[in-house]
């Protein structure tokens, strides 16, 4: 299992996109997502993948790469790609490499392996899992779900402007908070350093009188 703040495991691989002779040469100096799979040719799986290529845009803008996982052959994920591409894109390419991991090699590694979804030899299929890698190849955020339950891509979306805008600024997100909402300011700020920082932030008064919650608007591009 990899946990946040750790280097992410190093991994050599074949894609969809051709090979790929490091994961952290392709991490390093940007911001990575990469989700794995339970398997090709299943409904919930295509439409996620379907889901990621509609948001290319999006992420691209973010400054975020995509990297897909499913422990199927190379051969499989580029057969899987077409009735992707044909039926759950809206017409947009896969522009993401697809990483084939049939040994689970790289699956065991991440520790992504679903003890409780096997194929039919027994063999554990991966999880849904998504990590979001900083430049630096650390892990910044990670997110586990269980097969029966498909990602939701414009949460991943939110997340990422969160996670960049407090690599930036000493911030915090609150609950359902979306890019240009206020934001928290981080309690080690000073009241006099915050006042520089964000001209004109607010306390929000509580009933035990502490002066914790100070909140500021930002505008990021």
């Amino acid at each position: 299992m990899v946990n946040l703040g750790d280097t992410v495991p190093e991994f050599s691989a074949q894609t969809t996109k051709g090979e790929l002779p490091s994961f952290h040469d392709f991490c390093r100096g940007k911001w990575t997502m990469l989700f794995s799979h339970p398997s090709d040719f299943t409904p919930v799986c295509t439409s996620e993948l379907g889901a990621a290529a509609k948001l290319q845009g999006e992420f691209a803008k973010r400054g975020v790469q995509l990297a897909a996982l499913s422990c199927n052959s190379l051969d499989s994920h580029k057969q899987w790609v077409k009735d992707i591409e044909g039926s759950m894109s809206e017409g947009q390419r896969i522009e993401y490499p697809i990483i084939a991991d049939p040994k689970r090699e790289i699956a065991k590694k991440w520790g992504m392996l679903d003890p409780d979804e096997k194929d039919d030899s027994g063999k554990a299929f991966a999880a849904r899992c998504v990590f979001i890698v900083g430049p630096d190849c650390t892990l910044k955020l990670s997110i586990l779900y269980p097969s029966s339950t498909g990602r939701n891509f414009d949460e991943l979306l939110r997340v990422i402007d969160s996670l960049k805008l407090a690599a930036k600024l000493p911030v915090a997100t609150p609950a359902n908070w979306h890019q240009g909402d206020e934001v928290m300011i981080a309690p080690r700020v000073s009241n006099e350093e915050a006042e520089k920082l964000f001209p004109g932030y607010r306390t929000i008064q509580v009933k035990s009188g502490k002066a914790y919650i100070r909140k500021a608007k930002i505008t990021e591009e």
